[in-house]
């Protein structure tokens, strides 16, 4: 084996690019040809040589290298000898006869490439244009696919300039790109858009779009120029967006003690998009449902979910794209404090919605996939970029947001905001490891952060605390919490929050061994000094006051508390002592508990009789998604033939949707026109006869006339169960009527809503049926998310039935991204049973891939999660219909 064999061959099976060359400064063109959806493209690099090499390593996949050449400081060019490109690990080496010296030089490539439709990389996507479907052109980088569109140091840590240049751009279409257009040429039918040099970046955040659009502008009064383009025809559906985003850039640039670095913020809907948006410096694509708002067509939890998009992109520009994560190991800097700032943001802008509130939400869902046995680190280790996509989930989205919460609430708001400020100063245009902002954070706190945080992030999971009462000394005791029961290893530094009696009456330290006790002596004292008449006597120990651990749910940890504090605390509940996010936290923490066989289903159906009469939102929807789970797993587990259990769940319900009406109140509440939608949709959902014909009338008069009031669009989605739950293949009317609104509708909001329960019959021919559909032309890629989202229980064996038959398909056609995650995630976990599980892990044995290997590892344990309840369940089997009907007040008909 000659020399250069023996180099090659070290350089196989490495997935991280070696050190001996670094760029600076990128000069790529791009040329996309619509007509065939191919494109080609050169790029110069300005590069440093740090050592001596005979071999240039840069990161391509699916591209064609035609000539490549390297330019030394001297003026010296060479050409590779040897163009090699490992697929496996998604590199293109460059061999040279002679070493390179070391020192700066140019290399530049020509080479061209597919426009695929994979939604990876730069590739096609289609609009319609006075009736007729063309193609137009989009990036999407993140986290690894800019090797698909031109060579390149493909690691965020790599940062250079780009300047960029997009040829044979059809005149009539636009194209937009990271930085402002510095110059247009016209050439016949096509012109060249130049565009101004970036800043230094990260390669997942270049971005280009060629398409038809209609924008408006608004200048910041920071002198941003920002922009959102729309669909031809709708740019007046950008406005909302766009004074969000101008907002969002005054607000960030005062919290963070930095401006805004670039001289335009451009905003885009495309038609085609795997992910809800994407923080491209300086250009933000979106999906058209996150940017466009349409008066007719967007319900409140539409524009709620539009300015947290927004505001999460906006907020990426610094935590991201001024300072960026060092490798994917940290993507949690990134999407964590994103969305931590999302809803920074959109509470300082709606301060009536209260959105910390409904964060508890993003809290839960963190809690939930963190107490799998195949959760992760919120520091994961990632070696192969392919597996990287696996790990945007809620463990660097929500926990990540979480822990930067719960760590805030301990440190203080002016200690974070300072510190967030210093962190920004010095690691502006850099890259970041979580270490680094421990550090910061340190030295303008005081506190030993990284002492405290370090666990939260390096270890998998989180703790249950659980806490009992003995005289006036609590006792805590903490350990790993796993939804399979299992014990799990770790311990925590917990910052612990209680309240005794009162909110006043409070007491905050850190639990730092795996056991502790608390002297609660002087709350209890203060409590009743403070809430007795001075000549009534003490009461008696029963009496005592409710103690509530984890006051406001801000620590992401669950606890579990003994019998005479559950008693205590489901009092303070029904004597309404409690505020929403305790009362959401209480609930929350029990139904985890009690889906881990640390509680019984008796207890639970218990303790929510007592949240029937909350009419706080986010109280009530964690009571509905509660109900909706506990009505699946008792639906498997037990046998219910006269409805008792659909009918305690209804007269939970009920008396809510009595006091809400279906009609919109004039000038009631952002929170209560949400609560509308889940309300109705809950009762559609478990079948609420009345609900069912009124809605089903209500949705004959609107498929008629589009522009009645009959409908409100808060409760259209209500309707569409109500149509598909009624609907079979004898009596299928339903299921065309909603097929038809889906084909007709111009709005993507209402698009979006048909599909989210096309497939909700309990029919399974229809659900077929409806899965089907997306083989065709009839769906875009990007939207199969809604329908695999919310297939019926009924259906669940046809929707597997279906993947497997249809999985080569499925693997070719998805390619294996964020939207391929959910079909995966969305099918193989409706079901419960340990035959089930081992059915899955047959079925993908020889099937799974790094990308998605740890997607289905978590799924089949969601399974067996829910298998294990099951039993635990049918040994109460006897006494739960009895518990049902003993609590429901008002039988109802189903």
């Amino acid at each position: 084996m000659n020399q250069n064999e023996q180099k090659l061959e070290h350089f196989k099976g490495q997935h991280r690019l070696p050190k001996f060359a670094i760029p600076h400064r990128y000069d790529l063109t791009l040329k996309p040809n619509l007509q065939v959806c191919t494109f080609s493209g050169s790029v110069i690099v300005n590069l440093s040589i740090l050592e001596s090499t005979r071999f240039l390593l840069l990161n391509s996949i699916d591209l064609v290298i035609h000539e490549s050449s390297f330019t030394d400081s001297n003026n010296h060019r060479v050409v590779p000898s040897e163009v090699v490109v490992d697929k496996d690990v998604e590199m293109l080496v460059l061999v040279f006869n002679e070493p390179l010296s070391v020192g700066d030089g140019v290399l530049e490539i020509n080479f061209s490439g597919v426009l695929n439709e994979h939604m990876k990389g730069f590739y096609k996507g289609t609009y319609v244009d006075g009736g007729v479907r063309k193609n137009m052109a989009t990036t999407t980088f993140e986290p690894s696919d800019a090797r698909r569109c031109f060579p390149c140091w493909d690691e965020p840590a790599l940062k250079a300039t780009f300047k960029i240049t997009v040829g044979d751009v059809p005149l009539e279409l636009t194209a937009i790109s990271n930085m402002p257009v510095s110059e247009e040429t016209i050439t016949g039918d096509f012109k060249t858009v130049c565009f101004e040099e970036s800043p230094i970046m990260s390669t997942y955040l270049v971005a280009v779009v060629v398409g038809l659009f209609d924008y408006i502008e608004e200048t910041s009064p920071g002198g941003i120029r920002v922009r959102s383009y729309c669909p031809v025809g709708k740019s007046e559906n950008g406005k909302l967006a766009l004074s969000i985003a101008v907002k969002s850039l005054e607000l960030y640039t005062k919290y963070f003690s930095m401006p805004y670095t670039l001289p335009k913020l451009d905003m885009v809907g495309v038609p085609d998009f795997p992910a809800g948006a994407m923080e491209n410096y300086g250009l933000i694509v979106f999906r058209e449902t996150e940017l466009l708002h349409d008066d007719l067509h967007s319900a409140a939890a539409n524009t709620q979910r539009l300015l947290i998009v927004v505001t999460h992109e906006v907020g990426h520009q610094w935590f991201g794209n001024l300072v960026t994560m060092e490798w994917w190991t940290h993507l949690w800097l990134n999407e964590g404090f994103a969305t931590w700032v999302s809803y920074f943001a959109t509470d300082t802008l709606f301060p009536e919605w209260r959105i910390w509130t409904q964060f508890l939400e993003e809290t839960a869902e963190g809690l939930q996939l963190d107490a799998l046995e195949q959760s992760h680190p919120v520091e994961v280790e990632v070696h192969n970029a392919s597996s990287v996509i696996e790990v945007f989930d809620a463990i660097s989205y929500q926990k990540g947001s979480s822990l930067i919460r719960m760590l805030k609430e301990y440190l203080g708001d002016d200690v974070f905001q300072k510190s967030m400020s210093s962190y920004m100063k010095k690691y502006a245009y850099k890259n970041a490891k979580t270490e680094d902002l421990w550090s910061v954070l340190s030295e303008e706190s005081g506190v030993e952060v990284n002492k405290l945080m370090d666990i939260w992030t390096k270890q998998t999971g989180h703790p249950v605390i659980s806490v009992k009462l003995e005289d006036c000394t609590l006792q805590f005791e903490q350990t790993r919490f796993m939804s399979l029961g299992l014990q799990g290893e770790g311990q925590w530094i917990i910052p612990i929050t209680l309240s005794v009696g009162s909110y006043d009456n409070c007491k905050k330290f850190l639990l730092e061994t795996k056991v502790g006790k608390l002297d609660i002596s002087d709350l209890y004292h203060s409590y009743f000094s403070s809430s007795q008449p001075q000549d009534k006597k003490i009461q008696e120990i029963a009496e005592k006051p409710w103690v509530k651990v984890n006051v406001g749910h801000t620590g992401f940890y669950r606890v579990k508390y003994d019998g005479v504090l559950t008693a205590r605390l489901m009092k303070a509940i029904q004597d309404k002592c409690l505020s929403p996010d305790d009362k959401f936290g209480i609930l929350d923490d029990a139904y985890a508990l009690c889906e881990a066989g640390e509680g019984s289903i008796l207890s639970l159906l218990s303790l929510m009789d007592l949240y029937r009469d909350d009419l706080d939102y986010v109280v009530l929807s964690r009571l509905i998604n509660a109900c909706y789970n506990t009505a699946k797993i008792l639906k498997d587990a037990i046998y219910d033939p006269w409805n008792h259990l659909n009918q305690f769940f209804i007269d939970l319900i009920i008396s809510s949707a009595e006091k809400l009406g279906m009609e919109p109140v004039p000038g009631e509440s952002h929170l209560n026109t949400l609560l509308r939608e889940e309300v109705f949709k809950a009762l559609a959902t478990f079948g609420h006869k009345e609900t069912h014909e009124e809605l089903k009338n209500r949705f004959q008069i609107y498929i008629n006339d589009k522009f009645t009031s009959i409908l409100p669009v808060d409760i259209r989605k209500a309707a569409y169960i109500s149509i598909m739950r009624t609907s079979s293949a004898i009596d299928r009317s339903g299921f065309d009527s909603l097929l038809k609104l889906y084909r007709e509708a111009d709005a993507v909001q209402e698009k979006a809503r048909t599909l989210s329960y096309i497939a909700s019959s309990p029919d399974p021919e229809l659900v077929k049926e409806a899965l089907d559909l997306m083989l065709t032309d009839e769906i875009r890629e990007q939207d199969t998310v809604y329908v695999t989202a919310r297939i019926s229980l009924e259906g669940r064996e046809t929707a597997w039935i279906w993947l497997k038959e249809n999985w080569d398909v499925i693997v070719k056609r998805w390619g294996q991204g964020m939207v391929f995650h959910r079909f995966i995630r969305d099918i193989v976990t409706p079901f419960s049973s340990h035959e089930m599980a081992e059915e899955v892990e047959e079925f993908f044995s020889n099937r799974v891939t790094p990308s998605f290997v740890r997607i289905l590892k978590q799924s089949i344990e969601k399974i067996r999660i829910k298998a294990r309840w099951i039993e635990k369940i049918r040994q109460e089997e006897s006494l739960i219909p009895k518990l049902t009907r003993g609590l429901t007040r008002t039988p109802v008909e189903t």
